[in-house]
């Protein structure tokens, strides 16, 4: 490491604010909690009106996606993530976020150019990923499995 970047990462120390862990960790860890545990609410009520299991696991998801985006979408949910951090990072919750929030940050360009075509910008990568790899497990699978 040269001199010049000791100098750089000491200023650098110095002009970022210092950040409180423990009380990061914990609110953390509570939302994420509360958001898991509203899942499982959520998981017992549809079972408890009969609704057979694989499609209560479906509708789990969905509810969870769908209180997201209505709640990213009144700016409720981004209040709670500045509080929560990583907490609100639950897979499929951080994943809602991440989609409506890209379309609500380019809706004034119109609901092609902008709501449409900046709705994946960061979710998309996920989202080819995780069906790229899903076919090449698939396609393992198969081979080796059949």
């Amino acid at each position: 490491m040269t001199e010049k970047d000791r100098e750089y990462e000491r200023m650098t120390e110095k002009a970022s604010p210092k950040s409180p862990k423990a009380k990061n960790i914990i609110f953390s860890f509570l939302i994420g909690g509360i958001i898991c545990t509203l899942g499982e609410c959520f998981k017992q009520i549809y079972a408890y009106v009969g609704i057979n299991e694989e499609t209560v696991k479906s509708l789990v998801s969905v509810t969870l996606i769908v209180l997201t985006a209505i709640l990213t979408g009144i700016g409720i949910f981004d209040k709670i993530a500045k509080h929560a951090g990583a907490g609100t990072l639950v897979p499929i919750t951080g994943f809602a976020n991440a989609v409506v929030s890209s379309a609500l940050e380019y809706n004034t360009e119109g609901m092609i150019f902008g709501t449409a075509a900046k709705m994946f910008t960061i979710a998309g990568p996920v989202i080819v990923y995780g069906c790229g790899a899903a076919s090449l497990y698939g396609l393992i699978y198969y081979c080796f499995l059949m």
